[in-house]
């Protein structure tokens, strides 16, 4: 899963992408890297960052997702929005997107359940506690990844209760969503517990501060990190890799296939 930052302000490749051309040029270009997911997001979602109005955010995303669906064939990327407003989610599917990507895994907004039922699309739902604004803010857990899990499996049954088929969903720890350093190093070393609520697991890790915290290095200088917890958690059972540097993600992973595959 390419990342598409439509953003002014995202943390690490905030204002790249603002325009249109060169969003879709970036979509293009991990395409062809190996992205089989383009995820497309309008809205910051760092720690701290405030919420974009909707007409701003649907301005950024909805021409950019009407251009990258347009691909066609039997590796044309599928187009996911990530968002958590109706409208935004309503627009983007009715532009092409096929998966909506909601870090409030529908709690800011139970009606996209029924949207993407509706439109027969995908979902992601992702555990954060509280919003980007305040979820660093001394986040706590009496034990994190049983409280994750439990989180997961409640909106999934949500999900499923919307009428979205059980098989459409994947789900998605939040990896520094409301988690200290060793909250995140905990569902990473335990994910296989995550794995076992049997939907696909989608981990992002990417250029995530944890891994600065852990290594010294900044934003743009953490891809082996990156690509070390990509492949611990491709080992643990998680599926779907959301990433802003694919092309050497998707080697590392195939290595890491071909060795789990044996002889």
């Amino acid at each position: 899963m390419g990342v598409v930052n439509v953003t002014p302000d995202s943390f690490s490749d905030g204002g790249l992408y603002l325009d249109v051309d060169a969003a879709v040029d970036h979509g293009h270009e991990l395409a062809a890297e190996g992205a089989a997911i383009l995820d497309i997001g309008g809205e910051s979602t760092r720690p701290g960052a405030s919420e974009v109005p909707e007409g701003e955010e649907l301005e950024r995303v909805v021409p950019v997702i009407e251009r990258l669906a347009q691909a066609s064939g039997p590796d044309a990327p599928v187009v996911s929005i990530d968002t958590r407003k109706a409208r935004v989610a309503e627009r983007a599917l009715q532009a092409g997107a096929r998966v909506v990507n909601d870090i409030s895994a529908f709690r800011h907004a139970p009606e996209i359940a029924g949207m993407v039922a509706s439109a027969g699309a995908r979902c992601c739902l992702m555990h954060m506690l509280g919003e980007p604004r305040t979820m660093q803010q001394d986040p706590r857990y009496d034990d994190v990844v049983s409280d994750v899990r439990a989180f997961l499996e409640e909106r999934v049954a949500f999900a499923v209760g919307e009428g979205v088929p059980e098989e459409r969903i994947w789900v998605d720890p939040g990896i520094g969503f409301g988690k200290t350093i060793d909250h995140n190093l905990e569902l990473l070393r335990r994910l296989d517990e995550i794995v076992a609520i049997g939907r696909p697991v989608v981990i992002g890790t990417s250029r995530k501060s944890f891994l600065g915290k852990i290594t010294g290095r900044d934003e743009q200088h953490r891809l082996p990190g990156t690509i070390a917890t990509n492949v611990m958690a491709w080992e643990r059972g998680a599926r779907i890799f959301r990433v802003h540097d694919v092309a050497p993600v998707v080697d590392a992973l195939k290595v890491a296939a071909a060795v789990g595959r044996g002889p």
